[in-house]
């Protein structure tokens, strides 16, 4: 009888695959030994595996060129790497030295635009885009980035209030619009809050935009929250923002760029099947297509690809430290960390992640809930993308049993607030980055300690004098 936990993978999904494999009976993250590393480290571990970022960067680079190249497309790609979904300095480093360009969403974003030039990271060439609602500091600061020789950053008007701040500008600024995109019938609300609504986009740039002599509208913005995939909805929202393109570039003959933003899905299951060739030739070939019947120059395209970039990075494990019955049909796995603060997604989108078992490949399965340290009943994970239950591997005596979460590299630690006060005061894991030198070799480091109650409680005030 195959009832061990191999067997129940390699009945379900074509295993091993890209990013996972064995080592006896220990699995490996991208070839990285995991059981090395839990025995120098201990848990719970949050990873990082920098060489994976490189790598995406450079996949969505070759998928678009080669979609370019067979359809005869003669704009420019521009890859653009959205900040907000991981702020670390390590992972800028990575995304720099692959020449991305960059995203920003909030004036604090500025900030660490200034602390890479600083640093001599960027220079001053470098394509920044500018989304998100503009505050009168978020404007100010683009404006004095505008000011000290950044002359490729593009604000994106979120809307038609926004432009004041920038009449003002004496050397010719570019500009971009955001086009209002209409949600999925599920959402609570009908059309996106950010962006300008689509019949006010025209008008607004005869009026109020065309007659500036120092502004120039280069860039058209587009994109929508469930990201890009092969739906009807995503389809027919393109083709709405297509042919306003297409009419924006009857008015604006300078208008040359269109940003279809961020969105690219990732592997939340080993089940995976999504094509990004395939989706991204189709793009490419609607832009081309529109633009083709309308006569007009095929426009440059950027993306704003931040989960794509960062997310199949990370990893984050746990030791299972305790089981419970609580009923004949479901048992508890304690962890000895809380999911909702360090996956809080989770928990608040019930986003599924791949979960699997560091070891114990060969024993027999079993059906589980992953419970979290923290006293909150939501603090729990039962499901998997493509199977609606979560089966480990039976713990035999004192047999330990490690469980990881992987893919967890986007936005995980902004939204539960790195380093911060955590629920009942779990305190955040320990944060191992493992990089690549230039032959090929990896090598680890303790990023951040596992957080003490002491540095807990400096933040909530109680070793103030």
């Amino acid at each position: 009888m195959r009832d061990r936990y191999i067997d129940l993978i390699e009945q379900t999904y074509y295993f091993p695959q890209e990013g996972f494999d064995l080592d006896g009976d220990w699995l490996r993250f991208n070839k990285v030994d995991l059981k090395d590393l839990i025995e120098k480290y201990g848990t719970p571990l949050k990873i990082s595996y920098l060489p994976k970022i490189e790598e995406n960067i450079n996949r969505a680079r070759r998928w678009f060129h080669e979609a370019f190249e067979s359809l005869g497309y003669n704009g420019h790609y521009y890859y653009c790497y959205c900040t907000k979904s991981s702020h670390f300095a390590f992972v800028l480093d990575e995304v720099l030295a692959s020449n991305a360009q960059l995203e920003t969403s909030s004036n604090y974003d500025i900030y660490l635009i200034r602390a890479l030039y600083k640093k001599k990271k960027i220079d001053k060439a470098i394509r920044i885009i500018c989304n998100g609602f503009k505050t009168d500091q978020y404007t100010q600061s683009i404006l004095e980035l505008f000011a000290d020789g950044f002359n490729n950053i593009v604000p994106i008007l979120d809307n038609m209030d926004e432009l004041d701040a920038f009449l003002n500008v004496e050397k010719d600024l570019n500009i971009g619009l955001r086009m209002a995109a209409e949600e999925e019938p599920n959402y609570q609300f009908y059309t996106s809050r950010l962006g300008i609504r689509q019949r006010d986009m025209i008008p607004f740039y005869l009026e109020k935009i065309k007659p500036h002599p120092k502004l120039h509208l280069k860039m058209l913005h587009f994109f929508i929250d469930s990201g890009i995939k092969d739906s009807a909805y995503y389809w027919s929202e393109l083709n709405k923002c297509l042919s306003m393109y297409v009419e924006l570039k009857k008015v604006c003959p300078e208008l040359n760029s269109l940003n279809i933003g961020g969105g690219m899905p990732i592997r939340y299951s080993l089940g995976s099947k999504f094509d990004h060739g395939y989706i991204i030739e189709e793009i490419v070939n609607k832009i081309k297509t529109f633009c083709d019947e309308a006569e007009i120059d095929h426009p440059n395209i950027y993306t704003e690809f931040g989960n794509f970039t960062v997310g199949e990075s990370g990893a984050t494990i746990f030791e299972v430290i305790g089981q419970k019955k609580q009923n004949d049909s479901e048992l508890w796995y304690m962890i000895n960390g809380s999911l909702m603060t360090t996956i809080p997604d989770a928990w608040g989108l019930n986003q599924r992640f791949i979960l699997l078992p560091i070891n114990s490949w060969n024993q027999v399965y079993q059906r589980t809930i992953i419970g979290g340290l923290s006293c909150d009943v939501s603090d729990y994970y039962n499901s998997e993308v493509h199977i609606n239950q979560v089966y480990m591997p039976k713990i035999m005596g004192d047999q330990k049993l490690y469980i990881g979460f992987f893919h967890t590299g986007a936005y995980q630690d902004s939204i539960s607030g790195y380093g911060g006060i955590k629920h009942c005061l779990i305190p955040g894991p320990k944060h191992i980055v493992i990089e690549k030198d230039d032959k090929g070799k990896l090598s680890h480091y303790v990023f951040n300690e596992e957080q003490s109650a002491e540095s807990m409680l400096n933040i909530l005030g109680y070793n103030r004098e």
